[in-house]
């Protein structure tokens, strides 16, 4: 095993469309038959996909997902959940967890984190019906709101992924973040869109729960509408300029007639 194929192998694992995962690891499999070791070799790149997607996970027993992320990883790659009050082991390979455990977090912004799940789920509920959030400490001063919302669509060969990161300092009132937003269509062809904002430090109320999370709403209305003129110009310019307004012999195609023509006489003009 060389260290360039673990090194391709975790590019392809770290580099995998929204919810399609699996499907690569598979196709590794089928290009890779004779060594096992491989993907084990790869885990760490497995760990990376899944704390900076942000994948949703369903405990055993439990009726909601929680989130698989950097800031509510524990030792022994294992991860904790405030609403839930639990701990849990992780497979970052298979996306399975076990081994659920009651946690009690231990933070001074414990009723802060209770306090800020209420309006981010109505928030979540009202603009991304398939989603996933949560509020974890990153430290004593600083509060991790995170979220993310998935629809895929493999039948129609669709899957798609938006995440929002963002970092609330109660003692200054201050709110920064990052928005990405992540598609991939590949019927008949493979396009991808991949998206990111950055969201400089704004102010927002101070002790308002509710202020914190209307102005997460607003910059992600914001985000939005921009993404729309750009998708926009997109279609009334780039793309548009792509496609060619006349074949090469300079003449229209006849295509109700198309069906007649013969490769390089007609509509090249003549024999070749």
């Amino acid at each position: 095993m060389s260290s360039n194929n673990v090194a391709a192998v975790s590019a392809f694992i770290e580099g995998a469309p929204p919810g399609e995962l699996a499907d690569v690891v598979n196709d590794v499999k089928a290009l890779t038959p004779d060594d096992r070791n491989l993907l084990e070799s790869a885990r760490p790149a497995f760990k990376k996909y899944n704390e900076e997607q942000l994948t949703a996970v369903k405990l055993p027993g439990g009726a909601k997902n929680v989130l698989i992320s950097a800031y509510n990883s524990l030792e022994d790659g294992r991860y904790y959940d405030v609403e839930s009050r639990s701990a849990f082991a992780f497979d970052h390979m298979t996306q399975k967890a076990s081994d659920v455990r009651s946690y009690v977090l231990e933070s001074e912004h414990k009723d802060l984190i209770t306090s800020l799940l209420k309006p981010l789920t109505l928030h979540a509920h009202e603009h991304y019906p398939s989603s996933v959030y949560a509020v974890y400490p990153t430290d004593s001063n600083t509060l991790a709101i995170l979220l993310a919302a998935n629809k895929y669509s493999p039948s129609n060969f669709w899957n798609g992924r938006l995440r929002t990161t963002y970092l609330y300092t109660p003692s200054t009132s201050t709110l920064s973040g990052t928005l990405k937003c992540d598609v991939h269509y590949y019927e008949d062809g493979n396009v991808r869109l991949t998206t990111k904002k950055e969201v400089s430090e704004t102010s927002v109320p101070s002790g308002d729960v509710g202020g914190v999370v209307r102005a997460i709403a607003k910059i992600e209305k914001a985000w939005q509408e921009e993404l729309n003129r750009g998708f926009g110009r997109l279609s009334e310019g780039e793309f548009k300029s792509l496609r060619r307004q006349l074949p090469v012999t300079r003449q229209k195609v006849e295509w109700e007639k198309v069906g007649s023509y013969r490769a390089g006489k007609e509509i090249g003009g003549g024999r070749r």
